[in-house]
């Protein structure tokens, strides 16, 4: 019998925190048990005071394999995500090379990621301006739903779509009921706020601010509203940065609109005003926003307004952050932290009165859920896999270089202090990660609807 325990004096479960041990047969989890109920003669690994979590999942994460491989790939952003907690991410459709919008572009991303991976993954389609007829055969094909984009990405392979395109597209997307996660900006007060800045110094942080006005998220998501009314598809707004949103958002909950939002640590971290002139790092679209909105971004996903939190990890060759230039028109847009991302929340969340079983909501469970996977990732329970993350909680530290495991070692928290470290991480009952070593050989198997 392959039987083993994982026992912890604090084991985070959907019922809350306890001391318990994790009963592990194969690669499931089969019990959960007092101390006194462990089987006797079968192996238990001790973590004492050590939390043990779920395996943490993220549903928004650019992998950029195949064809900018260069940018991450699957075996340098898997390795980080092992280092970070994650057992499951789920691979945006953009940046790699076909863009995953046909099924012969999943079967080559598929093919790439089978080699590679260290963690499970899974792999969102992609809805671009001409490709309506390809949503159902992705969807047959398994992946577990679709992004879109209401304004140009910047980015060769993939196309934004205009409200006429995307009323095309949703009828076909209904048909599949899985969701469509919307890059949630309208060029429109972008161009408007463009006119306002010919002559503006591209160094200072506060004229990126302004030619990304909280008013293009506002409309975007006015317009995507409007869209689920009347097509009546899963609606998902990834990375919402504007807390002006909100009441509209919470205005959609209460007419039961199947509608959830993300939003992302980068925008629960750090505040506008303290982002230095010329520092490209922290550039993203979105732009993180003031101190103000930060704060209210906290309430919303206190209030459960904001559904959980998703990395966004948008990695790119340090020379394309202009970091010699400090231009913020011309630097690569996007923010690589899931090596970063739970000591940068864990960091956060408990000067506010959070605890672990919120982590275990924000980046466990409910990134699970919308990708479809609720009943197999993102909780201690039995009958899901076997994927944890052994949690040191008290642990502080000054982020560097030699933890980031991703390709190109950039982030705007390097030289940050942050609370919490990861100790291991198991995907399905094996260990993939320790203590800044990755044993055994990538094991990574794909998930799909």
């Amino acid at each position: 019998m392959d039987l083993r325990a994982f026992r912890s004096k604090r084991v985070v479960t959907p019922e809350g925190m306890r001391s318990a041990a994790i009963l592990v047969e194969g690669e499931k989890i089969r019990d959960i048990v007092s101390d006194d109920e462990i089987p006797v003669d079968i192996p238990v690994n001790e973590f004492g005071e050590l939390a043990i979590l779920p395996g943490l999942v993220d549903s928004h994460v650019h992998v950029n394999e195949p064809g900018r491989t260069e940018w991450e790939g699957f075996f340098t952003a898997t390795r980080a995500a092992a280092a970070g907690g994650y057992t499951l991410i789920v691979d945006m459709p953009l940046n790699s090379l076909p863009a995953t919008t046909t099924v012969a572009a999943l079967e080559k991303k598929r093919e790439c990621a089978r080699a590679a991976s260290r963690v499970d993954w899974a792999l969102w389609g992609g809805v671009e301006s001409d490709d309506q007829a390809h949503i159902e055969d992705l969807a047959k094909a398994g992946v577990p739903g679709f992004k879109a984009f209401l304004i140009d990405p910047g980015i060769d392979g993939f196309t934004m779509v205009t409200e006429e395109k995307l009323r095309a597209a949703l009828p076909h997307l209904a048909k599949s009921r899985l969701p469509l996660l919307v890059h949630a900006e309208l060029s429109g007060p972008i161009d408007a706020a463009a006119r306002e800045l010919t002559n503006a110094d591209w160094r200072k942080y506060e004229t990126y601010l302004r030619s990304r006005p909280d008013e293009a998220e506002i409309a975007a998501i006015e317009l995507m509203l409007e869209l689920c009314r009347e097509f009546e598809f899963r609606l998902h707004i990834v990375h919402l940065a504007t807390s002006k949103a909100i009441d509209l958002l919470r205005a959609a909950k209460a007419e039961a609109l199947p509608v959830t939002i993300e939003t992302c640590p980068h925008y629960l971290f750090f505040a506008g005003e303290e982002i230095p002139n010329g520092a490209t790092l922290h550039k993203c679209a979105p732009p993180i926003r003031k101190r103000e909105n930060r704060e209210k971004l906290w309430e919303a996903l206190r209030e459960g307004v904001i559904d959980f939190v998703a990395t966004d990890h948008s990695p790119c060759p340090p020379e394309m952050k202009k970091l010699a230039q400090g231009d913020f028109r011309t630097a690569w847009g996007g923010i690589a932290s899931l090596s970063a991302a739970l000591p940068v929340m864990w960091t956060e969340a408990s000067k506010r009165g959070f605890g672990l079983t919120d982590i275990e909501r924000w980046m466990a469970a409910g990134p699970a859920k919308l990708a479809g996977f609720a009943k197999q990732k993102g909780k201690i329970a039995v009958g899901f896999d076997a994927d944890f993350v052994v949690f040191e909680p008290e642990a502080k530290f000054i982020l560097s270089e030699e933890h980031l495991h991703y390709r190109h070692k950039i982030s705007p928290y390097l030289g940050k202090r942050l609370r919490g470290a990861v100790r291991e991480t198991y995907v399905r009952g094996q260990c993939v990660f320790s203590n800044g070593e990755f044993p055994g050989e990538p094991r990574g198997k794909e998930y799909r609807l």
